[in-house]
This record gives structure tokens, C-alpha cells and sequence, in this order.
């Protein structure tokens, strides 16, 4: 890492330690039956310094993405939705709906939720504690909003099961690809005759998360989960219908401030194409990129948090290993890992990362990264991000 990297990173966590905090503003009263409305956001600057084996002119601070959230809660209702506006060159030349949905609570511990949101697959949303997130985000498996209904139940405080049903992904927004503009990656239209032509839908989803009781103690929390994921695939070009069927397992592990989460699966998507049997092309944040069709995933995050430092910030590194071990043997696996540490303030955080891919479209790589690979060689990034929530 060059100097420069060091002077931002302590510049910024000045500058976010000078900046007086803001818990959004609250329109009512959430216990009463009318309800509260709470308008809160975040906006984002973003350093990068890239290594991909060629000149780059990126060392610079940018704006990165402002964002508006709008939060409804009441006795027996809630809803949520969310917005992004990111700038690559200009400001909002990508833009994307996140969320929209509305929920009805059955009891304390159920709820039924209907709308675009986050689809209940792996350990949660967030598989890892990075910013930059790992491989599986990429491949549309994190972090994924889809359109549809969930049903959340807990049999026991030790058992909690999600049934959902999603009709369709989160659709295309404003960017410069033909339907790439998302921010779930979702299999996508291209203009090139080559690539598939492909649209998910009936996406049937659920997961179970047990609390192992007889492991726990005051330090020790240990949970173990599965997920499955089976979904009809559109293939515009063929008229015919394919699937994709997809399983996790994940494994938590909380003792004292030491976090482990480890999450393993396998894909298997049968496209129907006859020119690409084994790639679909998918999208997401204005890019378009094609994935291997069959494969087996996996992520590991391993975090430490340092609570109230100097009684001022809470500082967590965290080290996170993911990749994506493809089935046909003429595809090179993907892999990206990342080694970061989050300073939190109040409403500012910090991440400060690098991050390491290898047949990664996302960190150096190309549109075929994914799929069959490219060269594959080590890139590597120095990823800052400055948030600011309020």
C-alpha cells in the first residue's frame, strides 16, 4: 500500500470523528395505531487505489452514493423502502429502488412481509462483515431483493424459519446498460446475440437458523442453518423453461467479541440455451458479466470487535475468505478475499480494505470472469469508504 493510503485513512477518520451525529427524523408515535414515519439516509465518499497489472488514475476521493430510506412502524404494521443514487461519472448516472415493501406482525415473533426486499437465503443478508463484500454478491446469492412474499416464523426462541415466495427479481432501473442497472444481480437482457436472454421467476425460498441451547453460555452463542432456493428460468431466446436450484449451510459462532460465520452450497442452473449451456449472462450495478451455471460456493468471516475505544469508537477487523469452485472443468474458480478494519462513531464509519480476486469481474477481472475466467492473476484494490448516516 502507497503512503497516500495511510494519510486518507487517518484524514478521514478526523474528518468523521468532527462530524456531529443525526438519528434521522421520526414523524409520530410507533405504539399508537396511526404510527411513525422515520426519514433517514446515508451519504458515501469512496477512495480506491487499484493493481490490476496496468496504469490506473483512480487515487482520488469521490462522492460514491447518497441514499433515502423511509421506515413505517405501528402496533400491528410496519413497512420499509429504499433508494440509492450512485455516481460513477455524473451524479445519479446509476440509480436503483433497493426496497419497497410493507409487513403485518402475527405476534412478537411473526410476521408476514410483501414487497421488493432482502430474499431469506444464507445466514442473513450480509454474509461477511466487509464493505466490498464477497464473491457471492457478485454472483447475486448475498445481499439479493427480490419481489415477492415471506413468511417469518420462530417455533422457539431457539428456532427460526422463513417460507418465501418471490415472482420475479427487482427489476431494472436508471444506468447506461440495456438491464444491468440493478442492485441485486439478477440474470438480465443483453443486446448481444451471443449471450443469453434470460428472466428468473417463481423463486420458491426457505431457510431454517437453530440455536444450539446446549452450547451456550454467557460468552458462547452457536447456531447452525440451512437455506434452498428452487426457481424457473424464462430463456427469451428458446421459448423453453429451465431452473435453478441452489442449497446453503451456514454455521455461526459468537464468543465474546469474536464473530466466525461460514456459509457453503452448491448451484445448479439448467438454462434451456443451446449456444451457452453452461454460462448465463447476469447484471448488476450498470455492469453485465456472465456466470458459470454450475458450481459450489463458499465464505468465511472472521471478525473482532474492540467495543468503545478510548470511549470514543468501536474499531472491528475482519478477514474474509469467499469463492466460487465451478463444476466444468475448462472454467478457472473464482475467488475473492479481503482483509479490512471498520472504525464506527457514532453515525460515521470507516472501512478501510483490501481486497484480493482472481478471476473476479468485479476487481480487475472481465465480463467472462465469472464464467469460463481470464487471465487468471491476483488484482488487488485498497478500497476506503467514508458513511455517513443520518
Amino acid at each position: 500500500m502507497k503512503p497516500l493510503y495511510f494519510r486518507l485513512m487517518t484524514g478521514l477518520l478526523t474528518t468523521g470523528l468532527s462530524v456531529p451525529a443525526l438519528a434521522g427524523i421520526t414523524l409520530g408515535d410507533a405504539n399508537s395505531d396511526l404510527g411513525a414515519l422515520t426519514i433517514s439516509g446515508a451519504l458515501r465518499a469512496n477512495y480506491q487505489d487499484k493493481d490490476y497489472g496496468q496504469a490506473a488514475s483512480d487515487q482520488k476521493i469521490k462522492f460514491d452514493a447518497a441514499i433515502l430510506k423511509l421506515d413505517y412502524q405501528a402496533k400491528n404494521v410496519f413497512g420499509h423502502a429504499e433508494y440509492r443514487c450512485y455516481q460513477y461519472d455524473t451524479l445519479c448516472d446509476f440509480s436503483t429502488l433497493v426496497d419497497a415493501y410493507a409487513g403485518y406482525k402475527l405476534n412478537s415473533t411473526d410476521n408476514i412481509t410483501v414487497g421488493l426486499q432482502p430474499i431469506p437465503f444464507g445466514p442473513s443478508r450480509f454474509w461477511d462483515s466487509s464493505f466490498y463484500a464477497g464473491i457471492n454478491n457478485t454472483m447475486g446469492l448475498q445481499d439479493a431483493h427480490d419481489l415477492g412474499v415471506n413468511y417469518h416464523t420462530e417455533l422457539s426462541s431457539a428456532t427460526k424459519v422463513d417460507l418465501a415466495y418471490f415472482a420475479t427479481d427487482g427489476g431494472n432501473y436508471k444506468g447506461a446498460s440495456k438491464d444491468s442497472a440493478r442492485y441485486t444481480a439478477n440474470m438480465v437482457e443483453t443486446s448481444d446475440p451471443l449471450k443469453t436472454n434470460l428472466q428468473e421467476k417463481n423463486m420458491w425460498m426457505a431457510r431454517v437458523d437453530q440455536d444450539l441451547k446446549f452450547l451456550r453460555t454467557d460468552d458462547l452463542n452457536v447456531s447452525v442453518g440451512g437455506s434452498y432456493w428452487y426457481s424457473d428460468i424464462d430463456n427469451r431466446k428458446t421459448s423453453a423453461t429451465g431452473s435453478r436450484q441452489v442449497w446453503a449451510l451456514f454455521n455461526k459462532i459468537r464468543y465474546k467479541n469474536l464473530n466466525i460465520v461460514m456459509t457453503g452450497g452448491k448451484q445448479s442452473m439448467h438454462n434451456q440455451d443451446i449456444l451457452s449451456p453452461s454460462i448465463s449472462t447476469i447484471g448488476s450495478f450498470d455492469s453485465e458479466y456472465d456466470m458459470a451455471n454450475t458450481g459450489y460456493f463458499y465464505s468465511v468471516d472472521t471478525s473482532y470487535t474492540f467495543k468503545n475505544v478510548k470511549g470514543l469508537v468501536n474499531i472491528t477487523p475482519y478477514f474474509v475468505l469467499s469463492g466460487y469452485d465451478k463444476k466444468d472443468k475448462g472454467f478457472a474458480n473464482s475467488q475473492r478475499n479481503i482483509v479490512g478494519v471498520s472504525f464506527d462513531y457514532k453515525n460515521v464509519s470507516l472501512y478501510t480494505e483490501y481486497v484480493m480476486g482472481k478471476n473476479d469481474p468485479f476487481v480487475g477481472g472481465t465480463a467472462s470472469s465469472l464464467a469460463a475466467g481470464d487471465d487468471g492473476k491476483w488484482n488487488k484494490l485498497v478500497n476506503v469508504m467514508l458513511v455517513y448516516n443520518f
